[in-house]
């Protein structure tokens, strides 16, 4: 009869009470996986040996999920530089927003951007985040 594998290091902690944080997908790293998969194949039954073929299933799994993961990072990178430079781009210029209390629409000319995943932008004495810059004026 087979044991289960249970949560615990050779310290007493939980694998899961670790200093790294994350959803769930991400705190899963390789090396965490090949630990796993050793530690799978060292406690297998031996009259019931595991089949190979879900070995290799759940490290093309596991590289797919790494590869989704890279990909969403660059995606978000990507956003967050279209984002700032679109920002960058309304120095100097006249535009329209909206303005967060009460949805009115107001012009003003662009005087400074900040950058980052939420960039704004500076009309008059107001940052307004560049979500509620509605359009461009023309001069």
């Amino acid at each position: 009869m087979t044991t289960p594998i249970s949560g615990t290091t050779t310290t007493g902690q939980t694998a899961a009470a670790g200093s790294t944080k994350g959803s769930p997908l991400t705190s899963l790293d390789s090396q965490a996986f090949l630990k796993l998969l050793v530690a799978q194949l060292r406690y297998q039954d031996p009259s019931s040996p595991a089949d190979p073929t879900a070995f290799m299933t759940q490290t093309a799994t596991l590289t797919q999920v790494e590869k989704l993961s890279s990909l969403a990072e660059s995606q978000t990178s990507m956003l967050t530089s279209t984002l700032s430079a679109q920002a960058g781009a309304l120095v100097g210029k006249s535009v329209s927003y909206k303005t967060k209390v009460d949805g009115e629409t107001l012009t003003g000319t662009v005087t400074a951007a900040t950058f980052g995943a939420s960039p704004t932008v500076r009309i008059g004495t107001a940052d307004v985040p560049l979500a509620l810059v509605t359009g461009q004026r023309t001069s």
